[in-house]
């Protein structure tokens, strides 16, 4: 079962790269959320913050389809474009051995200094808006997110895509970056929902340490 779907995958891929990857980058961000609905529920009932009778868990499905409308509209046709493009600039222009380890530092470089951040704030701009805040609350929204989620995020994804750059061939890297992409839009899921917890303060409040020593001096 599973290699016939495998196969029927490698069939889509090779006739419609960039129509697979909107498909399942859509469906994977909002199989992604509703992990994330789940284990923010399931944190919540353990803390007893659950009110009332009924904390059977239910799936907030306007946000699936706000998520999904993310996985489908940016991550599927930007990754696609962007991950097909860096190994032909890399390759090219250039001009280092595939699979060397500058070829691998470069692109994992790139992805970590433009793609990523790019990608979060893209995330967070996109979910303020969806819940109908004004542009004030949006950027407020970002200031808050943005930096725990570049921190936390850069100490998984330059692993994740040292191995892809590395071993995966680049026909299926996009299907690998896919795959931990459901794990990803999970944990920014679960971050967005967080709202002003503790941990996401600190991290605020640390930027504003900085900036004011830096204003001062």
């Amino acid at each position: 079962m599973m290699m016939r779907i495998w196969k029927w995958y490698q069939n889509c891929l090779a006739l419609h790269p960039l129509k697979t990857q909107i498909i399942s980058s859509g469906i994977l961000w909002g199989v992604g959320d509703i992990t994330a609905q789940y284990i923010t529920h399931s944190t919540a009932k353990r803390r007893r913050r659950v009110l009332g009778g009924n904390d059977k868990f239910k799936i907030d499905w306007k946000r699936v389809a706000i998520t999904s409308t993310f996985g489908f509209g940016f991550v599927g046709p930007v990754g696609h474009f962007w991950y097909e493009g860096l190994d032909r600039f890399i390759r090219l222009r250039l001009q280092l051995r595939p699979k060397s380890f500058r070829f691998v530092g470069a692109k994992v470089a790139a992805d970590g200094i433009i793609f990523g951040p790019i990608d979060l704030l893209v995330f967070f701009t996109y979910m303020g808006f969806s819940a109908g805040k004004n542009v004030d609350q949006v950027k407020e929204d970002v200031k808050r997110d943005f930096l725990p989620a570049l921190v936390l995020e850069g100490a998984v994804w330059p692993a994740v895509q040292f191995i892809n750059f590395r071993y995966v061939p680049v026909r299926y890297q996009l299907l690998y970056v896919n795959l931990f992409c459901l794990l990803d839009s999970a944990f920014l899921s679960w971050l967005e929902q967080q709202k002003d917890a503790a941990w996401k303060q600190w991290f605020t409040s640390f930027l504003s340490l900085k900036e004011e020593k830096s204003e001062g001096r």
